[in-house]
C-alpha cells in the first residue's frame, strides 16, 4: 500500500488484491461542491424521480449480483450465501425506501387552520412538514460491505429524503465499493438526476474522512463502526463553525440475561442459538451478544460448558482485516487478566486473519470493581457473568451502559423478574429481545437499531428501518403563507393524496 492507493486484502489468506486510487482533499471538495449543487436542483425534490432512482439502483445491484458477490467474497472472506443474502437486503431496503417516498406521509405534514376566536390570542394558519437537511456524508462499515456501506441504509434513507450523498468507502472492501458505486451512479443518470446526487471517495487513512466532515456544505453524517471512530467524527462535527449532527452507531455488548427457569426448560436450544449468534461471520456483527448473565449453580455451569464446547468445535473464523484481528488479540489479553477461559482460550490462527471462538467466565458481582469486563470484544468471543440472586443480577445490570440491544430468556413463571428486567434494560437499550437473539435486524417500519450513548451518538434515531429517513430531514413551519409558496404536501388540495394531520385529525382529504 502506498500513500496514493487503497489496496484490498483477502482476509482468508492475507494476500493483497487490487489497488484503487485514493481521494485527495481536492476530490473531497469537488464532490461536496457537486452535492451542494445537486441539493438545490429542483429535480432532486421530485418524489417520483427519487422513487425511480431507488428502484433503479436496486434493480442494477441485483443484475450485477454475481460480480458484486465475487468481489466482496475476495475482500471480506464472507461466504457466498451470506453475501447474496446481504445483497438482497441492500436491494430490498432501497425498494422499501422507494415505497416510503411514494406514500409521501414520511414528511409528517401538519396543518392547523386559522381560528380568529382562539384564546388567549387568535390562531394563525400554520403548516408544518419535514424537508431534506442537505448533503450527507456516509462512512461505510467494515462488517457489512453492502447493507451498511456504499448503497446501504444510510445512503438509501438519505437519498429517499432528497439529500445528495458522498460516501467515504471502507478500505477493507474498496473493490466492492467501486462496483456498487458504478451501479448507483448509473441509476442516477438513468433518471436524469444531477451527477452530484451521489459520489464515492476511496481512502485508507483518516484524512479524507476528516476533510469530508469539515466541508461546510455537509449537513449530516451517517457512520457505522467503532466507538473511537464514531466519537472522533462526532467531536469533529461538533467543533465546526456550523456544527452538524453525526448519527453514529458504535460499540455494543448486547447483554443477554438467562433465568434458572429458562435453562431448566430449554438449555440446549438456547446454547445452540447463542453459539451461532456469537460465532457466525466471525462474531463481527454489531448486535453480537458479548456478555451473558447466567445463574450460578450446576445448571448454569453445564450451560456455560456446553456453549464453550460448541464454540471450540467450530472452525476458526475469518476476521475482516488485520486491524480487527490485532485489536481482538489485544482485547483478549486484557480479558484474560479479568476472567477465566472456559475449556480453552480464544486464539489468532492462520492462514489469513482467523480467530478461534471461545468463552470466558467471571462473577457478575465483580463488575463493581472491574467495569472493564463490559468492554466490547469485536469477534467470536463471549463472556459469561454468573449471578447468585435477583438483587445481584439487577445491581449488575444497573452498571451496563447504553446498548443497541438487550435480550431476556425466561419462562412464564418468571413474570415478576421479567417485568423488573424490562424496566432496567429498557433504560439502557434501543431494542429488547425476548426468548431470541439480537443478531439479524429486520428492515421494517417499526425497527429501532440504535440506543443510548455510547452505543450511538443519537439515541432518538435508528439506522435501520423506515424511520431512519428522519435523520436527514428537518421541520419547517409556514405561517399565514400565500398558497404560491407552499410545497405540494401542504397545499389545500393535497395533490399527492398523502395522509396529513389537519386540526389534530389524520386525513387524506383536501381542505
Amino acid at each position: 500500500m502506498t500513500a496514493t492507493t487503497c489496496t484490498a486484502v483477502d482476509p482468508s489468506t492475507g494476500e493483497p488484491g487490487a489497488a484503487f486510487a485514493e481521494a485527495t482533499p481536492q476530490d473531497v471538495h469537488r464532490a461536496v461542491e457537486a452535492a451542494a449543487e445537486a441539493f438545490h436542483d429542483p429535480r432532486l425534490r421530485e418524489p417520483g424521480r427519487r422513487v425511480e432512482l431507488l428502484r433503479g439502483a436496486a434493480a442494477r445491484l441485483r443484475a450485477a449480483g454475481d460480480e458484486i458477490v465475487a468481489v466482496a467474497g475476495a475482500e471480506t472472506g464472507l461466504p457466498e450465501a451470506r453475501l447474496r443474502s446481504e445483497l438482497e437486503r441492500t436491494a430490498g431496503q432501497l425498494e422499501a425506501f422507494a415505497a416510503l417516498v411514494e406514500r409521501g406521509d414520511y414528511v409528517e405534514a401538519i396543518i392547523d387552520t386559522p381560528d380568529p376566536a382562539a384564546i388567549p390570542i387568535p390562531r394563525p394558519d400554520v403548516r408544518r412538514m419535514l424537508v431534506p437537511i442537505g448533503p450527507v456524508a456516509v462512512f461505510g462499515a467494515s462488517n457489512f460491505p453492502l447493507a451498511f456501506s456504499v448503497a446501504g441504509g444510510d445512503t438509501a434513507s438519505a437519498l429517499a429524503a432528497g439529500c445528495p450523498v458522498v460516501v467515504k468507502g471502507h478500505p477493507s472492501h474498496p473493490g466492492t465499493g467501486a462496483v456498487v458505486a458504478r451501479e448507483i451512479e448509473a441509476a442516477v443518470a438513468d433518471v436524469g438526476l444531477p451527477t452530484g446526487t451521489f459520489a464515492l471517495l476511496q481512502a485508507s487513512g483518516i484524512e479524507v474522512g476528516e476533510a469530508l466532515v469539515d466541508e461546510s456544505a455537509i449537513a449530516a453524517v451517517g457512520f457505522t463502526g467503532s466507538f473511537a471512530g464514531g466519537k472522533a467524527l462526532f467531536d469533529r462535527a461538533a467543533a465546526r463553525p456550523n456544527p452538524i449532527p453525526v448519527y453514529a452507531e458504535m460499540g455494543s455488548v448486547n447483554p443477554i440475561v438467562l433465568t434458572d427457569a429458562a435453562l431448566a426448560a430449554r438449555a440446549q436450544a438456547i446454547a445452540e442459538g447463542l453459539s451461532a449468534s456469537v460465532s457466525n461471520f466471525g462474531g463481527q456483527l454489531c448486535t453480537k451478544p458479548g456478555v451473558v448473565f447466567v445463574p450460578q449453580g450446576e445448571a448454569g455451569d453445564a450451560f456455560v460448558a456446553d456453549v464453550a464446547d460448541r464454540l471450540g468445535a467450530a472452525e476458526p473464523q475469518v476476521l475482516l482485516n488485520e486491524r480487527l484481528r490485532d485489536g481482538l488479540v489485544a482485547k483478549i489479553a486484557e480479558l484474560e487478566d479479568l476472567a477465566a477461559p472456559v475449556r480453552s482460550s480464544a486464539t489468532a490462527e492462520g492462514p489469513g486473519f482467523r480467530f478461534r471462538a471461545a468463552a470466558y467466565r467471571a462473577a457478575a458481582a465483580e463488575l463493581a470493581d472491574r467495569p472493564e469486563l463490559l468492554d466490547e470484544r469485536f469477534g467470536p468471543v463471549v463472556l459469561f457473568l454468573a449471578y447468585g440472586s435477583r438483587e445481584e443480577l439487577l445491581h449488575a445490570l444497573a452498571r451496563v451502559e447504553g446498548q443497541l440491544t438487550a435480550s431476556v430468556h425466561a419462562q412464564d413463571s418468571d413474570a415478576e423478574l421479567v417485568a423488573a428486567l424490562a424496566r432496567v434494560l429498557s433504560e439502557r437499550a434501543g431494542r429488547l429481545v425476548f426468548d431470541g437473539f439480537p443478531t439479524g435486524v429486520a428492515v421494517t417500519e417499526g425497527m429501532h437499531h440504535g440506543g443510548p450513548f455510547p452505543a450511538t451518538t443519537a439515541p432518538a434515531h435508528t439506522s435501520v428501518g423506515m424511520t431512519a429517513v428522519r435523520r436527514f430531514l428537518r421541520p419547517i413551519a409556514f405561517q399565514n403563507a400565500p398558497a404560491s409558496v407552499l410545497p405540494p404536501e401542504l397545499q389545500d388540495d393535497n395533490p399527492f393524496g398523502i395522509w396529513r394531520r389537519v386540526d389534530g385529525e389524520l386525513t387524506r382529504d383536501p381542505l
